[in-house]
């Protein structure tokens, strides 16, 4: 089993608060997050954007992997992931997870878009979210 891990540290309450997050890699260190980044548009990151970009990855390395199986060459996937956060019950669910995908590549445009929805499906972020996750692919 891989393990990876993030970690995160928060001191306040929620409004006033601050908090910093983290990678095991150290490609984040000490990154600013709180209330304002997540829903204020203050500078700094937030728990979604984390888990969009996360999810973007996973997704383009998966179908990366099933195009090559394929024998489609020459690939460029650009990949954008959207989390949908939801106010509900007195808190907060992600729902959604919407992909939108562009690829091109040396090979059958339809064999691509298949790939891409088995991707969508497989890949071990969109497994782990318990959120509605849909695609929208352009192949160029």
């Amino acid at each position: 089993m891989i393990v990876n891990s993030g970690s995160a540290r928060w001191e306040g309450g929620l409004k006033d608060g601050k908090g910093t997050v983290s990678t095991k890699s150290g490609v984040l260190s000490d990154q600013p997050y709180g209330f304002k980044t997540r829903f204020e548009g203050a500078p700094g990151t937030n728990p979604e954007e984390l888990i969009g970009a996360a999810h973007a990855a996973c997704f383009s390395m998966a179908l990366s992997n099933i195009l090559a199986g394929e024998g489609v060459t020459d690939v460029v996937i650009e990949t954008t992931s959207k989390i949908g956060l939801d106010q509900e019950d007195g808190g907060f669910t992600i729902k959604t997870a919407h992909l939108t995908t562009t690829v091109s590549g040396k090979g059958d445009r339809a064999v691509i878009e298949e790939a891409a929805r088995k991707a969508e499906k497989g890949c071990p972020v969109s497994k782990v979210l318990n959120a509605a996750i849909t695609l929208d692919v352009t192949v160029v």
